[in-house]
């Protein structure tokens, strides 16, 4: 056992530990820093601090990858588990998180793309660029727009911190809205420092995905998670700030999946995904394969494709499901607490694409409804279509099939790189 993954397991000296820790790859870090020399040509990518191989920096690789214009790059990818994520192309090479070899590979890439901070350590040096691809258009507030104390981990003021911070360091960020744009301005303070100039609004690669979709493709999905000629629901919430313990975030759900399902039928099934962020484990064996925990699967636009309608919160998934146009249910049994004493929202609940359930019976009438009316040849989308719509052309507007290319071609060819 490496000693990342002891400091994980050894409980109350976590943070004691964890600082020492952290202190010393930054020491490292620093001297491999000073002692490189920057590779134009050399990219290095990282997704969710390393737990999975998607978003957007999946995006643009698997883009850059299969492009001739970058035939002569050459990458790294940065993983907690090299083992886990299938097989990557030749010029390509893995690294484990947090390694000395991870480190170098900051310190000597050219550009570095991820989808969420990094160490805070890790810093460009002049010649390197980092592209903050973030991972998704926030309805909840995030950063420097969080007003409310409610977080078990951090004061108001450290997470401002946090994300001034990485703005400081940032050279580019990618949007897909005007919308977005605004908000990731003003929750990394980029007004601040005079950055509101570095976003390339040109949609989500992210999502590109979702618009080359066939049957082929979805039949293939829905093999593969054992989900084929199933009515498939896809659940997905977002952490609670004051939810915590020793190990990480935890959820209290207050989903009785008993009760759901007695309600759907025997060809209805549920996946389950909770938030990166939440480090509890849950078991689903008792409810024999009609809950599937899907937490760990790398890739979040298969779900999206395998499913028939989606559950969430207040996390960002729905502004990418809402590129399909199935139909979206929120369950908000906690809206006023969340509104009040952790985050609030950037807009109201009024334009959100999809009905709002605050109990669970409001919830299993939805689903209902929702499934019936796919079941009949439907949307399943019943009175929100033209909600969605008008959703879809504030948020989504600029998402399509090409994103990865005008994004990769504004980083890589617009006189930085």
């Amino acid at each position: 056992m490496n000693i990342r993954k002891f400091i994980e397991k050894i409980g109350p000296l976590k943070k004691i530990a964890k600082k020492s820790y952290l202190k010393k790859r930054q020491k490292l870090y620093k001297k491999l820093s000073d002692s490189s020399v920057t590779d134009k040509k050399l990219v290095v990518f990282e997704a969710y601090q390393g737990r999975s191989y998607s978003c957007s920096p999946k995006a643009i690789y698997e883009y850059m990858s299969s492009s001739p214009d970058y035939s002569d790059y050459r990458f790294i990818w940065v993983f907690r588990d090299v083992h886990s994520h299938g097989s990557f192309a030749a010029n390509t090479k893995l690294v484990e998180f947090d390694s000395k070899d991870a480190l170098k590979a900051y310190a000597c890439a050219g550009t570095w793309i991820t989808n969420s901070r990094l160490r805070d350590f890790i810093v460009p040096r002049n010649g390197q660029q980092y592209i903050q691809c973030w991972h998704g258009t926030p309805f909840k507030k995030i950063g420097c727009d969080i007003e409310a104390g409610g977080n078990a981990t951090s004061s108001v003021d450290e997470i401002h911190e946090e994300y001034m911070n990485e703005a400081l360091r940032v050279t580019k960020m990618i949007s897909p809205s005007a919308f977005c744009t605004s908000k990731l301005i003003s929750a990394f303070g980029l007004d601040k420092i005079s950055k509101e100039n570095i976003i390339i609004q040109k949609g989500y690669p992210r999502n590109d995905a979702l618009f080359c979709l066939t049957d082929e493709k979805i039949q293939s999905i829905k093999n593969k998670l054992n989900t084929a000629d199933k009515r498939v629901i896809l659940y997905c919430p977002t952490f609670r700030d004051n939810q915590f313990d020793e190990h990480g975030y935890t959820l209290d759900m207050k989903l009785d999946f008993s009760r759901l399902l007695d309600q759907l039928g025997e060809n209805t099934v549920i996946l389950f995904r909770a938030h990166y962020f939440i480090t509890q484990q849950f078991d689903f064996d008792k409810y024999k394969g009609k809950v599937l925990d899907v937490s760990d699967y790398d890739d979040i636009n298969d779900l999206y494709a395998a499913s028939d309608i989606l559950i969430t919160d207040y996390s960002s998934v729905f502004f990418d499901f809402a590129c399909l146009n199935k139909p979206i249910i929120f369950y908000h049994y906690d809206l006023e607490d969340y509104k009040t004493k952790m985050r609030d929202f950037y807009f109201g609940t009024a334009m959100l694409p999809g009905p709002i359930a605050n109990t669970q019976e409001k919830l299993t009438e939805l689903v209902k409804a929702a499934l019936d009316n796919l079941n009949n040849g439907g949307s399943g989308l019943l009175r929100h279509q033209k909600t969605m719509e008008a959703f879809n052309k504030r948020f989504n507007s600029l998402n399509g099939p090409d994103c990865a290319q005008k994004v990769t071609d504004e980083i890589f060819k617009s006189g930085m790189a």
